[in-house]
């Protein structure tokens, strides 16, 4: 069963994360080969809007903009596409950093801007196959120890997840994790075709699908073959309650099209 709020990334067309619009020492701090902040600013935009058209969807993941937050969020309103953001720990709409209050009153600037703001972290299925998105990785930070770790996904349980607010450099996937950073791509958004290849280049991956019916017929491989106990009408009760669930996954596993035949 889903464990985080379900989302769509069948509609997306490509993610990035950790622009930092109008952050005056992101430049120094993250080692970025730009002499302003205006200069980043611009660079960014033209980066941009030179691959992503108006009509495409965009995943951003977290930490947009800092500096004068009216001018730099209202900054990004000259970005093309539909917008969708799921926070990070610079955003003031974080719930990892940020009042209830703050969240209420920031969240109209950033829907003015054009973005639709996420919760902390997605799930959902690409191509059938399922995957989370955050801000954050499930173990890894730009400084030596982890913060945030209660907004984090959970242990790693071998589900794909695409993050940022690490700044690294030099990857992108990294087991199961996808760094999707501006700082790691050449200041540009990613096409996600290039994560629906990466997922499938996983070893022993499965859509959600194939893991519903294999789960499916596990419980009742059990429940059929299994010893039965005293108590027969127990016995069957747990079984068909297991049944239920199972069924419930498998059929929220079939493509939309065919969930209704």
């Amino acid at each position: 069963m889903s464990e985080y709020p379900w989302f769509d990334f069948d509609q997306v067309d490509f993610v990035t994360s950790d622009t930092h619009f109008s952050h005056a020492r992101i430049s120094e701090l993250a080692e970025r080969p730009f002499a302003t902040v205006d200069e980043m600013n611009a660079e960014l935009v033209r980066r941009w809007n030179e691959v992503v058209e108006p009509g495409d969807t965009v995943l951003h993941l977290g930490d947009l903009a800092l500096g004068p937050i009216e001018e730099s969020v209202g900054l990004t309103a000259n970005l093309n596409g539909r917008r969708f953001l799921v926070p990070g720990n610079h955003d003031r709409v974080s719930p990892a950093t940020q009042s209830k209050r703050a969240i209420e009153r920031f969240t109209p600037l950033y829907e003015a801007a054009g973005w639709s703001i996420l919760p902390e972290v997605i799930e959902g299925t690409r191509r059938g196959y399922r995957i989370l998105a955050s801000h954050y990785p499930y173990s890894g930070d730009s400084h030596g120890t982890d913060r945030h770790t209660t907004h984090r996904p959970r242990a790693d349980a071998g589900v794909p997840v695409l993050h940022g607010h690490t700044h690294a450099r030099d990857h992108g996937p990294h087991g199961h994790e996808f760094h999707v950073g501006v700082d790691a791509h050449d200041f540009t958004p990613i096409r996600f075709t290039v994560i629906d290849e990466w997922v499938r280049s996983l070893p022993g991956i499965e859509t959600r699908l194939q893991v519903a019916t294999r789960e499916a017929r596990t419980v009742l491989a059990d429940v059929v073959g299994g010893e039965t106990p005293g108590s027969d009408a127990l016995f069957y009760m747990q079984g068909y309650n297991e049944l239920v669930i199972v069924l419930e996954e498998l059929l929220d596993a079939l493509p939309p099209d065919e969930q209704h035949e």
